[in-house]
């Protein structure tokens, strides 16, 4: 593998460490917005990819938007992702590696076997060839569908401004949020007249009525910033005790969702 010889007994001896062609292909239509995140995920699928390991521990530095964060007690190296979160950088090829790292020394490794790793190390994302020349994040759940060897059902399908939320998540995000939040146009109330009490009826204490609806639309969409855009059109008149409340409870009951965070990488929740 360009210079660095594996043994006749790898499964990898013969890999002269170029990127698989099919992977190839993808990466160059995502490049051009023919293909999105889910279609290069599809290609990732049974290939093989390098995994890079350094000799020496160095100081967090930032490389390609991505900070080295911290390195196994092997020297695999964590990025961290612009949100925050911790990925496992993964490359295509050696060239690509040699692109981000000269000093990187690539470990061939099925990617079934890299995204389980990084799911047991507890770091959720993992990112393809950070030094270009075309970066692709992955996802949380795509990567736990590519440590399972089963197919991704992503949340978000389309790329651009074709993009779109398939139905069963944006159903599930709506009935997560409305399971703890009344939702809906708050009716007027009516002063009716109260109907005539005969002496021998018992007067009844009324039940309380319902708290109004604080949220008139929730409309579930593709994030900017996050994989999906949650936008609560409230009410008027609510002060900020409120509104930090009912946006506590919306994260609360999204992240209680066993459907939505089977699917869903991200949240991003807005007001309106």
């Amino acid at each position: 593998m360009t210079g660095r010889e594996l043994p006749p007994t790898s499964a990898f001896a013969g890999d002269d460490g170029s990127a698989d062609p099919g992977l190839a292909a993808v990466l160059a239509d995502h490049a051009e917005g023919r293909a999105g995140v889910p279609e290069v995920v599809a290609a990732l699928a049974g290939t093989r990819v390098l995994v890079p390991v350094l000799a020496e521990a160095e100081a967090t530095e930032v490389v390609h938007g991505h900070t080295v964060d911290r390195e196994a007690s092997a020297g695999i190296v964590a990025l961290q992702a612009p949100d925050g979160r911790t990925a496992l950088p993964v490359f295509s090829s050696v060239a690509a590696m040699t692109a981000w790292r000269a000093d990187a020394r690539p470990v061939p490794s099925e990617i079934a076997r890299a995204a389980l790793s990084a799911v047991e190390e507890g770091w959720e994302l993992l990112v393809l060839d950070p030094g270009g020349p075309v970066t692709v994040l992955v996802p949380r759940p795509a990567v736990w569908a590519l440590a399972q060897q089963t197919d991704w059902a992503p949340a978000v399908v389309g790329t651009g401004a074709d993009r779109t939320v398939v139905p069963e998540v944006r159903d599930a995000v709506r009935e997560a949020i409305t399971a703890v939040l009344a939702v809906g146009e708050s009716a007027e109330s009516e002063q009716a007249t109260a109907p005539r009490r005969h002496w021998w009826q018992r007067e009844r204490t009324p039940a309380p009525a319902a708290a109004p609806p604080a949220v008139r639309e929730v409309v579930v969409a593709p994030g900017d910033r996050a994989e999906l855009s949650v936008e609560l059109h409230l009410v008027p008149g609510l002060d900020r005790g409120t509104v930090d409340t009912l946006v506590r409870a919306v994260g609360a009951a999204l992240a209680g969702s066993e459907s939505v965070t089977r699917r869903v990488d991200s949240v991003q929740v807005r007001l309106r």
